[in-house]
């Protein structure tokens, strides 16, 4: 836990919040600023900047809450879907530098719109799948 972090000092009771869930490992709690009503988040209880830092069995327990909550979520909301959301580093949306999964419910007629999609040029997508591949 880092003391200038508002997970940290959500998870150690330092600040309210409106609790869904906790385990061990892990809490999940409504957001404040929902996309759509019962959008909450999954943060592990270990501190870590984003999860490319996480530990396997933290992003285990985040995703195993997911599978718990979301239904809760969609049933609770007579959602009709959800997405799931990760932002990862502050070119991604990433405004709290502490790990968490967004869960938003979705309804048919929500009104929210995907990201528009691209294309790649002729033979762009296998140069791409070579450089990705690379790195792994």
């Amino acid at each position: 836990m880092t003391e200038d972090c508002i997970f940290c000092k959500i998870i150690k009771g330092e600040i309210p919040c409106s609790k869904i869930y906790e385990d061990d490992n892990v809490i999940a709690l409504l957001d404040l600023f929902p996309v759509n009503k019962g959008h909450a988040l999954v943060i592990p209880k270990k501190h870590s900047s984003d999860m490319l830092n996480d530990d396997d069995e933290d992003l285990k327990a985040c995703i195993h809450t997911v599978k718990k909550v979301a239904p809760a979520i969609m049933k609770a909301m007579g959602a009709d879907g959800f997405n799931l959301s990760v932002n990862t580093k502050p070119a991604a949306g990433q405004v709290v530098m502490h790990t968490h999964f967004h869960i938003i419910p979705r309804f048919d007629d929500d009104g929210l719109k995907h990201w528009p999609s691209g294309k790649y040029e002729e033979d762009e997508m296998d140069q791409v799948k070579d450089k990705i591949i690379e790195n792994i």
